[in-house]
Order: C-alpha cells, then sequence, then structure tokens
C-alpha cells in the first residue's frame, strides 16, 4: 500500500529513541520533510518489543507534533528478538504462484513462536543472471500479538499503518538510494549499533544477502564502565560520550582472534537446519567478559580516557569478535565483504569504526542515511540532525518505502 503513496511517515521504535522521518516524494526525488527523536519512555520498549503501547504511542504523537510531521500514513519497522525473525533462503527460481505454495511451507514448518497465530510475509529478489537456477528471498514472522499492539500504538499516536516492515530492508532502502553508484557491484555489512542489541547485515545492489543480531549494544558499553568503575549508570554513560575513546592502537593489543574457536556462532536464524549451522546463542549468554586486555603502549589518550577504555575494553573486543564471525560466515559461504558501514547511536563512540577496521582488514566507515535525499525540514535544527544523522538509517529507510 505504501508504495501508492507519495508521502510517508517512517518511524523507528528503538528501546532509548523513538525516530522519525516524514518523506515526500517531489516527482522522483525523496524529500525529507520532518525529523526529530525522542526519548523512549523508560521500561516501554525492550529487545523483546514494545511492553507499553500507550505510553510510546503518546510520546511518538508529541514527537510529530514537536517536528512538524503532518503526513498520517506510517511505515513502522517490527524489531526486537522475541517479535520479529528474519530469514534470507535461496530457493529454486519459480514463478509467483509455484513460490507462493513454496514460501508457505516453508513458514508453516519453521513458526518459532509458541503463539500460533502470526503474521508473515516474504520479498523475492530476481535471479543475478538470466537463466540462474536459483533465487533469493527475504522471509519474515512475527506473532500476530505484537502486530495488535503496534496497532494500538499507532492508534494512540493518531497515524495509521501504510505498511509494517523490517529493519534490515529500512536499512537496505537507505543503502541503496544513497549508496547505489559508490557500491556497485560492491558487498558491504551495515552494523546498527542500537542501545540493546547490534544489527550485522551483509547487502550487495540493494540486496540482503545475510541479517544477523546480536545482542550487544550501547547499554553494555555503559554498564561495563558503571559496574567497574562504581559510578551510576547515568555518570558513566556521561563519561563514554565525553571521555570514552577507542585508542588507536587497541586492535594491536587485542588477544588474537581465532574463527575455529566460534563454534558456537551462526547468523541469526532461527530457522537453519541444525546440521548445517549452529544454533544462535540467546541474548543471555552473553555477558560482560572479564577485563584482561593489556593498557596500550602508545595510546596517546588521556589518563582517564584510558581509564574508560580498559573499563569496557573486554565489551568491545566481544563486539568487534561478533561482527568478525558475522563477515567470516559470509566468507564461508564463498563471499566477501568490501567495506563496512556502521550507523546507530553506539556507532558514534570515539575510534570505534577505526578499531573494526584493524580488526577485520576491511574499510570502515560511518553511514549518512540522508545521503541521496533532499532535507527540507522547518523545524528541524540542521546542527542537530548532522550530529545525530547516523541514528536516522532505519527511520528514513522506512520513509524511502515509497521510492520503491
Amino acid at each position: 500500500m505504501a508504495k501508492k503513496l507519495s508521502s510517508v511517515l517512517g518511524v523507528d521504535i528503538g528501546s532509548k529513541y523513538i525516530k522519525v522521518a516524514e518523506v515526500k516524494l517531489q516527482g522522483r526525488q525523496p524529500v525529507v520533510t520532518a525529523i526529530g527523536m525522542v526519548e523512549t519512555p523508560q521500561g516501554s520498549v525492550d529487545h523483546v518489543g514494545i511492553n507499553d503501547p500507550k505510553a510510546v504511542g503518546a510520546v511518538l504523537k508529541q514527537l510529530c507534533a514537536q517536528v512538524g510531521a503532518s503526513v498520517n500514513d506510517v511505515v513502522l519497522s517490527l524489531a526486537g528478538q522475541g517479535s520479529i525473525l528474519v530469514r534470507t533462503l535461496e530457493v529454486p527460481t519459480m514463478n509467483d504462484g509455484e513460490l507462493k505454495q513454496h514460501m508457505e511451507w516453508e513458514i508453516n514448518r519453521n513458526i518459532p513462536f509458541s503463539e500460533s497465530t502470526v503474521v508473515s510475509d516474504y520479498k523475492a529478489f530476481p535471479p543475478d543472471q538470466p537463466g540462474a537456477q536459483n533465487m533469493d528471498v527475504v522471509m519474515a514472522i512475527a506473532p500476530q500479538s505484537v502486530v495488535d499492539m503496534m496497532g494500538e500504538m499507532l492508534k494512540t499516536s493518531g497515524k495509521k499503518p501504510a505498511a509494517y516492515d523490517v529493519e534490515p530492508l529500512g536499512i537496505a532502502r537507505t543503502l541503496k538510494i544513497g549508496y547505489e553508484t559508490e557500491y556497485a557491484g560492491k558487498t558491504v555489512c551495515v552494523v546498527e549499533v542500537g542501545h540493546k542489541t547490534t544489527a550485522i547485515n551483509i547487502y550487495r545492489d540493494g540486496k540482503l544477502l545475510m541479517p544477523r543480531q546480536v545482542p550487544i549494544g550501547g547499554e553494555m558499553f555503559t554498564r561495563a564502565i558503571a559496574d567497574t568503575l562504581g559510578v551510576s549508570s547515568e555518570e558513566a554513560e556521561s563519561m563514554k560520550i565525553s571521555d570514552g575513546r577507542i585508542p588507536g592502537d587497541a586492535a594491536a593489543a587485542a588477544p588474537a582472534f581465532n574463527t575455529f574457536e566460534t563454534q558456537s556462532f551462526a547468523p541469526y536464524n532461527p530457522f537453519g537446519d541444525t546440521t548445517e549451522e549452529a544454533a544462535p546463542a540467546e541474548a543471555t549468554d552473553i555477558v560482560a567478559p572479564e577485563v584482561t586486555t593489556p593498557e596500550p603502549a602508545s595510546s596517546g589518550m588521556s589518563e582517564e580516557s584510558m581509564r574508560i577504555y580498559n573499563a569496557m575494553a573486554g565489551i568491545v573486543e566481544e563486539f568487534a569478535a561478533e561482527i568478525r564471525r558475522s563477515v567470516d560466515y559470509y566468507r564461508s559461504k564463498g563471499g566477501e565483504v568490501d567495506v563496512v558501514l556502521l550507523c546507530g547511536g553506539g556507532s558514534r563512540m570515539k575510534g570505534l569504526g577505526e578499531f573494526i577496521e584493524s580488526m577485520l582488514q576491511i574499510p570502515t566507515h560511518m553511514m549518512n542515511p540522508l545521503k541521496g535525499v533532499t532535507v527540507s525540514a522547518k523545524k528541524a535544527d540542521s546542527g542537530s540532525i548532522e550530529e545525530n544523522k547516523e541514528e536516522y538509517a532505519v527511520a528514513v529507510g522506512n520513509g524511502l518505502h515509497i521510492c520503491f
């Protein structure tokens, strides 16, 4: 339905912030006419999904009024490790009728929730080469109760759903609009660092090749600082933002990574055949490891910055290792990653991009979700938008639904 619209409100409900991006088409050019973010009501959203739809809906309504977003039609991502499951499949090339029947079989045999009533959808990509034997399909499944809760939240906000989507496809649209020419024919790993989780998605020419979500986010870095230095979460967050930094030589001091010791890794795929892939770790499996990393010898950082880094060094190393596991798994299937793009609020940690690039030996850059679009938001602070642009990858991507 959203494809028939000329304007839509892209919404991203995070556990830390709610983000919106109103996108309108002027000819073929997407224009962001309203954009902004606000803190999510405490306890109303977690890694599972929305817990308090009325509270979230009320804040979303206030945010839309604040930024001047007048469009009522919303494209909203279903998110949360317990609320939506996304899987990429390679299936024999078939016509639409055959694919529909096959996907019904795939979905029915793999429903992972205790709730029997689910909502599902799939998106097929045309074969890369004419006459190819196989084609790629992205499949998503969510419990009906999750969709109902989203609907209740939107009703409270005074908006209506134009489409429910999944975050990896929203990011794919942002990537395609902004980087289609620059990364044509290249494989891109987009790492979206959220508050509670991080999405590690691999794309090629706008096609989602491998989605994965890991239970490490900005909150874990903050918690490590708070626990190690004996300060409150609020103080730790402030310290992380003001003085937190990963030293330039941290990668050299990090423990060597051994691919053969990561037997528990698998992409975020609850449907996978256990004879081919190991089961993904649950959120409770990953805990803050004990910090044993030696202090870098020539960091050139202040004593306070080094103190903060040493407090979270173990988490930093585990975070980079998760990205490397994803890349190595993709390589094991015959692929290669050409570039890593970082987005999400947690991606702005000073030195993170350089650390990942050094660990993976892959060029790593910050992603600009506003690249390729015109920003004409009358009520927006241009300085604030520029400072926080990495936060809007999903919201803008959802708004770009009308371009495809």
